[in-house]
């Protein structure tokens, strides 16, 4: 199959990653969601980040042009037809992500390959709704998305081998190693990852260090290029805690239970780089701010 055009469902910071990442690789982006505001949101998102690429020589000026170029928006579903993909990176709960496959299978075509990024619901629970439910594959994208060069691939129990081997091949044009992993609550990474945040958590909320030295102890210490503060920042917290309650639950393991802390951060709207302030805050540009 010749790709040339993938719509995103959503334009949150993944939907954003997502849309960036492919339209740098030279392919046409549908990014859809239901309000206008929404997308304009989307896209100021793509920008901010592509300008902190070229403040770090990562990007150019001409590059920033090229992608946005091939970036559209819009909020008919109908003009998701022209993709040859949908990756969706809207839905939080199995029951929006089943309901947005169900409305895309009315809309596009049968050749249509649907991609869903998550790492805690179920790709052959979805599948047991669709029609064609061999065409339906997970992928877990890693934040950042652009500089990311791992994406975890996973199938559900009807997912057809062309869609695995045409995934891989998208994947390989994004410039990342597709990971064919088995259908688990968490995967491979954020089995891993997210303990180590939680732990992280846990230990500044019993005051044995700052919030700065305990990443520096993790980032510098093991050679790691976050801390799993900042890291948690970046995911986003909500999401954090979204994550850990969902394997938790799936689990049962206490390793998983979140911190209360996180908790206590999302109530208070302090959800990370995206929201401006998470365990360290951050500027209009996304930037850290220092300590005074």
């Amino acid at each position: 199959m010749r790709i040339t055009t993938i719509g995103v469902l959503g334009c949150g910071q993944v939907a954003q990653g997502i849309a960036q990442n492919v339209a740098h690789a030279k392919l046409d982006v549908v990014m859809w969601d239901e309000q206008e505001n929404w997308l304009r949101g989307g896209v100021a998102g793509i920008e901010l980040a592509i300008d902190h690429e070229i403040s770090r020589w990562g990007l150019t000026v001409g590059d920033k042009k090229a992608i946005l170029k091939r970036i559209k928006t819009t909020t008919n579903r109908q003009d998701l037809k022209a993709a040859q993909i949908l990756i969706e990176a809207k839905g939080q709960t199995f029951e929006e992500k089943r309901d947005l496959f169900l409305e895309m299978e009315s809309v596009c075509p049968e050749t249509t390959m649907f991609m869903t990024n998550t790492t805690t619901i179920s790709i052959s629970d979805i599948q047991r709704h669709l029609r064609l439910p061999e065409r339906l594959i997970g992928l877990h994208f890693i934040l950042p998305i652009p500089a990311s060069v791992i994406v975890e691939v996973v199938k559900g129990i009807r997912t057809s081998e062309a869609v695995v081997h045409e995934t891989k091949r998208l994947m390989d044009t994004l410039g990342k190693r597709a990971i064919e992993i088995y259908e688990y609550p968490g995967f491979v990474t954020s089995r891993i990852i997210l303990p180590m945040i939680n732990t992280a958590v846990q230990v500044l909320m019993e005051g044995l260090a700052t919030a700065d030295d305990i990443d520096d102890a993790i980032h510098l210490g093991y050679n790691l290029s976050l801390g799993p503060l900042a890291l948690a920042d970046q995911i986003g917290i909500d999401v954090v805690l979204d994550s850990l309650d969902s394997i938790y639950r799936n689990l049962g393991d206490p390793t998983y239970r979140p911190s209360p802390l996180l908790r206590k951060m999302v109530r208070e709207g302090k959800l990370g780089l995206k929201s401006g302030e998470g365990f360290f805050k951050y500027d209009e540009r996304r930037r850290r701010v220092a300590k005074a």
